[in-house]
């Protein structure tokens, strides 16, 4: 079986770690190089950086931080935000990310994914899906939900579940799902919409938006079959460490690695 992976995230803005609630009340949180340095100390399995007002302010990713980043961690690297291109996608492969992550853009231009895929490999695009729930796409008394872009400032019309199924057929090897309404609340995981997601496609859930205690980590592994769960204010602020987190989990039978382990298959 394998093993279900902590991801750390670091929302940054001019060069900070920021993290706020429902996307907005941004607070500062650390420096984001000694930051993930320090989560690649503590096992992350993986690290996800996601410059948060590239698109809105239309501009490129700080390939510079990046690079500072990958510097000082020895764990797959994932970065976003204000890729728009295949180039973009090299430059930043070139400056140490393992992977991308596009949200905004494959919106608007949906062959983004397929060319990022046939260049570099579908291993290497995490398509982000930023959620909030819609009444207008309720259905069989399911909730329903809508994509938003543009760092959750913009609506699409789209609805979640079929945009989920389009972007994996598009050569997404990996979905990283965010309820915007959980985000920050720590009031648990959108477990219910990490399982549908991951029930319409045969890619990998990386869960996002929502973590508070140990517990609601065991709920979207369980309960929402992801196969990873990703945090960051409840890591920045130290509320939950990820040793005693994977600890937990272990003890709860959830199959996690444990630095200095052989990784399980």
């Amino acid at each position: 079986m394998l093993a279900k992976r902590i991801i750390p995230c670091l929302d940054v803005r001019d060069g900070r770690t920021v993290k706020g609630i429902n996307f907005v009340n941004l607070r500062d949180a650390g420096d984001a190089v000694e930051l993930a340095a320090f989560y690649a100390q503590q096992g992350a399995d993986e690290l996800t950086f996601l410059d948060i007002t590239a698109t809105v302010e239309n501009r490129g990713t700080f390939c510079d931080l990046v690079r500072r980043i990958s510097g000082r961690i020895d764990i797959p690297f994932t970065v976003g935000g204000g890729i728009r291109t295949v180039a973009d996608v090299g430059r930043l492969l070139e400056a140490g990310a393992d992977k991308i992550s596009i949200n905004s853009e494959a919106v608007k231009n949906p062959s983004i994914i397929s060319d990022i895929a046939l260049q570099f490999g579908s291993q290497c695009v995490v398509c982000a899906i930023d959620a909030r729930r819609n009444p207008a796409f309720d259905t069989d008394g399911k909730e329903g939900w809508e994509v938003y872009v543009h760092g959750g400032r913009i609506p699409t019309g789209i609805e979640v579940l079929s945009w989920a199924r389009k972007v994996a057929s598009l050569g997404a090897g990996e979905l990283l799902v965010t309820s915007m309404d959980h985000d920050g609340t720590k009031n648990g995981f959108a477990v219910d919409l990490t399982r549908r997601i991951g029930d319409s496609v045969d890619i990998p859930i990386i869960a996002s938006g929502g973590a508070g205690t140990m517990d609601h980590f065991i709920d979207v592994f369980e309960n929402g079959g992801a196969d990873a769960a990703l945090a960051a204010s409840i890591f920045h602020f130290h509320q939950i460490d990820i040793p005693e987190l994977k600890i937990f989990l272990r003890k709860h039978g959830i199959t996690v690695r444990i630095p200095q382990e052989t990784p399980e298959e």
